[in-house]
């Protein structure tokens, strides 16, 4: 029946002749706009967080183990004891007034006192470690690559927005808003693993996308150049991908919660591949992912994270004075063999030590939170408290550094996540796919941890899946403002709408900035900036 027919036809010449235009839609404008804005946008981020950087001169909250890690990495390859205890912290007074004497002394130094069980693996530390080879065992010194970490996702943020909706404008405002988020700026502005964590996981993502892009952009080309086959061509070695699964590999030896990402954003990175075989016309695109595909994402998003996770263990692998590093018997046999052989025993040993020190965590404290809490921003962790009278004019004075979201960020981005959930049953838009894949991925396993193991565990935790919230925010900003051929009327009202909720944030921001850096306040200034009276320990 011609009826029936027709549509088959239509559908067939549709995807026959489809416009690589269509199914890689052109970056706005030139490279050169495309970079000077974002780069505008993270310098003026970087400068939020490098002003001001060496204050307070204080080891802050968990500085108190990462600062001294990282010295102890570039010094000695491996994590060392230092002097005192958790509540007689000898090593940090003497840290504070230059005194870097500051290691447990041990004869051998190879013995056991000397070697700090560490509950986290080397990479954020090396990283804090390199800032104090530059600048010394100092406040600027160990928080100095967080800081540079934080500005340079600001960019790669922007970046990567800007190529997921097309527009420039909504990529700067993915900057801007990440740049004006409280908790990604105390995070950028202290010594702790997390902010390295989100940078590695954006890092990848953001390969990722580039990969879509560039894939499609193959499949295309091919397309207009051969008759279709059964399962399509090959694409060759995937660069893009290749360093997506380095980054995520980094994230991994920075904290173990990364291997959620790498696996979500693996399964994720291959529906793409077959959404993009469907969309030139393939018949079978997850046979062809599946033939053609898959053993090139094996080598990107499995073998190349594996290595670059051992690479960062390469100081306790070639020293004898990690903490179960068991060098005496790797080296008993003087056989290569047998080294590696037990060298890896070792190891392993020391991983599932680690997993039973996580799983079994459940020290209490102050600002400890469940994972529901942490998107309400009922209880920020408190890094930095100082009291004092009369140098703030009457009254008692308090200086706090508080690691608190903006408010208006992050309840908006819960309103936009259930919109991207909306979005993505109604049309299957993949940007709403990859930004609900990713948070999931960071929010949700801490839910079992919660049940199974009671886990000691802090809203901070929230870091890697800033700018996923983020990047919910612009999306739902896009359909606001509307597509580019909407009525101008539709488009000003929207513009203007998402004007205003972008000067909410910087006023919001501007709020709470005396909290998120240590200034001097008064007792009650203080106070009137918590939200809660959760945000106040008891």
């Amino acid at each position: 029946m011609p009826e029936r027919s027709t549509p088959h036809r239509v559908r067939f010449v549709s995807i026959a002749h489809i416009s690589p235009r269509r199914l890689i839609p052109p970056l706005p404008g030139g490279d050169r706009w495309g970079w000077i804005a974002p780069l505008g946008v993270a310098l003026f981020g970087a400068y939020l967080r490098f002003a001001g950087l060496a204050l307070p001169h204080s080891l802050m909250f968990d500085e108190t183990y990462y600062a001294k890690g990282g010295w102890a990495l570039v010094n000695f390859g491996v994590e060392r004891k230092a002097l005192g205890t958790v509540t007689n912290p000898i090593a940090d007074k003497m840290i504070l007034r230059g005194d870097l004497n500051i290691w447990e002394r041990c004869t051998p130094p190879e013995a056991s006192p000397c070697a700090e069980y560490v509950a986290h693996p080397p990479l954020g530390k090396w990283m804090i470690g390199a800032g104090e080879q530059l600048y010394g065992m100092t406040p600027l010194g160990w928080r100095f690559v967080a800081a540079l970490a934080g500005a340079l996702s600001i960019l790669i943020l922007a970046r990567v927005a800007r190529r997921m909706t097309r527009s420039t404008l909504l990529g700067c405002l993915a900057g801007l808003l990440l740049s004006l988020d409280g908790m990604h700026f105390v995070l950028s502005r202290t010594a702790l693993l997390d902010i390295f964590l989100m940078f590695w996981v954006l890092a990848g993502f953001a390969c990722l996308v580039v990969d879509r892009d560039r894939s499609r952009e193959a499949l295309a080309a091919w397309r207009a150049a051969n008759p279709l086959s059964p399962d399509g061509p090959h694409l060759g070695p995937r660069p893009w991908r290749l360093a997506a699964g380095l980054c995520l590999g980094a994230a991994c030896a920075v904290k173990w919660s990364g291997i959620w990402f790498l696996l979500v954003f693996a399964v994720m990175s291959l529906l793409w591949d077959a959404g993009a075989r469907r969309a030139v016309g393939l018949r079978r695109p997850y046979r062809g992912v599946a033939r053609r595909d898959v053993p090139t994402a094996l080598t990107a998003m499995a073998l190349a994270p594996a290595v670059t996770y051992l690479l960062t263990w390469s100081g306790w692998l070639a020293s004898p004075y990690g903490y179960g590093r068991n060098w005496a018997q790797a080296t008993s046999q003087g056989s290569p063999f047998y080294w590696l052989f037990d060298s890896v025993r070792s190891l392993m040993s020391y991983h599932m030590s680690v997993l039973d020190f996580h799983t079994g965590l459940q020290t209490k404290h102050d600002y400890s939170s469940e994972p529901w809490e942490w998107p309400l921003l009922i209880r920020p962790v408190l890094f930095y408290y100082q009291g004092s009278d009369g140098k703030c004019g009457e009254g008692p004075c308090s200086q706090a550094i508080h690691a608190a979201g903006t408010q208006i960020i992050w309840f908006g981005a819960l309103l936009a996540l259930l919109a991207m959930i909306a979005w993505y049953v109604a049309s299957r838009d993949w940007r709403a796919g990859a930004v609900l894949g990713a948070f999931a991925a960071g929010w949700l396993p801490w839910f079992y941890y919660a049940v199974a193991d009671n886990r000691t565990m802090y809203d901070f935790y929230m870091a890697p899946m800033l700018p996923f919230m983020v990047l919910a925010l612009v999306l739902a900003a896009g359909l606001i403002i509307g597509p580019a051929d909407a009525p101008p009327r539709r488009k000003a009202v929207g513009a203007a709408a998402v004007g205003a909720f972008a000067l909410l944030v910087v006023v919001n921001f501007g709020w709470l900035h005396p909290v998120l850096t240590g200034e001097l306040i008064t007792y009650q200034q203080w106070q009137a900036r918590m939200m809660l009276q959760s945000w106040v320990a008891h």
